[in-house]
């Protein structure tokens, strides 16, 4: 069983930055791929952007630009790093550790409004 933590999130004007980290509880986190997902009210949950164990990176066309995912094995944390946020960018945020099992964090709640 693998425990994920969020945290970072908030309430930031449209044109900010915040910065999310997700904490995992494995010794084994540098086997998982990670990513972030999103989900706004009324809509499904999105992939936002992915980290593979091998470094690769993939995101959403909607953040390409704007937003950047990195992990630090020593810490075993990801983190994403918002830029230029847009409204649109508000939603509950979700971590993800994938490997033969996947495993979902609480969310942590981001708002860009002014």
């Amino acid at each position: 069983q693998v425990q994920l933590v969020e945290s970072g999130g908030g309430l930031v004007q449209p044109g900010g930055s915040l910065r999310l980290s997700c904490a995992a509880s494995t010794n084994s986190f540098s086997l998982y791929t990670m990513a972030w997902y999103r989900q706004a009210p009324g809509n499904q949950r999105e992939l936002v952007a992915r980290i593979t164990d091998g470094g690769s990176t993939n995101y959403a066309d909607s953040v390409k630009g704007r937003f950047t995912i990195s992990r630090d094995g020593a810490k075993k944390t990801v983190y994403l790093q918002m830029s230029s946020l847009k409204p649109e960018d508000s939603a509950v945020y979700y971590c993800l550790a994938k490997a033969v099992r996947s495993y979902w964090g609480p969310g942590t709640q981001v708002t860009v409004s002014s």
